[in-house]
């Protein structure tokens, strides 16, 4: 099965299940993925108490403003994937699933085997039901290829630093230099495997003065790392996370000026290679304008305007 490469993850917001009032403020968001949680945020006492109110809360009409619903199970050997799961795809709402604690291929081949028991996979229309994996310890990095060939439904690896940082007994520090290795062995291995979404670590400041400019900063950081996304534990992280994961105004023009005049260098005068604004223009820089002008498009920018301002951009 082919990728889902259309997938927009620039901030992926987990809403807790177990909260009636936090389920139904998430409805007024404008986000591109809410992971509502059946894991950290519900204790376990109250996991089939949160199943149930999952359920009927995905029953209703879901809200255009949400590009994504998502939810994240409990990690498969803790015993309660199996019936987070048998809940949760009962519902049509459902787009995708978050599993945590991913530390072998195995763990997406239980899941990806209880999707196909409840699930109808042979609708060729249908879409089905996406895989996101969270990436937690040393033996998940050490597994990573083999973990992103496991389902055909994994469309995504997400960096999950503070439990990393606990099974490497690791401190965290604002440089998050400690985090290097992992982070870029997640982008790496996600790219090797054409998987569209690459999420980052959660910013733990979001409150006081300087919480949206540690948040600013990581989510600039994670975009220079080759991440395209980032986890929000908070809805006031949302806004900065979607802007900085976007591509900006400036690379929009820049990007489709290189592709009118690659364009125009390759059918007219059959130049692989060409000069712009004094730049070498050539094959991996239009194809990674051909990319932010596809992301700029899911963002809902207005590409069309651009081109047709720059429609005479000649190759120089």
């Amino acid at each position: 099965m082919a990728r889902n490469m259309s997938v927009l993850r620039r901030a992926l917001l987990y809403v807790p299940s177990s909260s009636t009032r936090m389920l139904e403020k998430s409805r007024s968001l404008r986000v591109d993925c809410v992971a509502y949680d059946l894991e950290d945020s519900v204790t376990s006492g109250k996991k089939a108490e949160a199943r149930a109110a999952l359920r009927e809360f995905l029953s209703q009409p879901r809200p255009a403003s949400i590009r994504e619903q998502s939810v994240r199970i409990n990690a498969v050997p803790s015993g309660h994937a199996l019936s987070d799961l048998t809940e949760i795809l009962a519902s049509p709402n459902v787009d995708s699933v978050v599993v945590p604690k991913v530390d072998s291929a195995s763990d997406l081949h239980f899941v990806t085997n209880v999707i196909h028991h409840f699930r109808d996979t042979s609708d060729s229309q249908a879409s089905p039901l996406q895989i996101i994996a969270s990436i937690e310890s040393a033996k998940a990095i050490m597994d990573l290829s083999a973990i992103c060939k496991a389902s055909p439904y994994l469309t995504g690896l997400i960096f999950a630093a503070e439990d990393f940082a606990n099974d490497l007994s690791l401190t965290r520090t604002p440089s998050l230099t400690e985090f290097l290795y992992a982070r870029a062995a997640i982008v790496t291995a996600s790219r090797a495997h054409n998987l569209p979404s690459t999420i980052d670590l959660v910013c733990t400041n979001y409150k006081g003065e300087m919480g949206p400019k540690i948040l600013r900063e990581e989510c600039l950081d994670g975009v220079r790392h080759g991440f395209n996304g980032k986890q929000c534990i908070h809805p006031s992280q949302v806004e900065v996370t979607q802007e900085v994961f976007s591509p900006s105004e400036e690379e929009v023009i820049w990007s489709v000026r290189i592709l009118i005049a690659a364009d125009k260098a390759s059918t007219r005068q059959g130049r692989g290679a060409y000069t712009l604004d004094g730049k070498m223009i050539d094959a991996p820089v239009i194809a990674k304008a051909r990319g932010v002008v596809r992301k700029a498009e899911l963002c809902n920018f207005d590409v069309d305007t651009v081109k047709a301002k720059w429609s005479h951009q000649e190759p120089e």
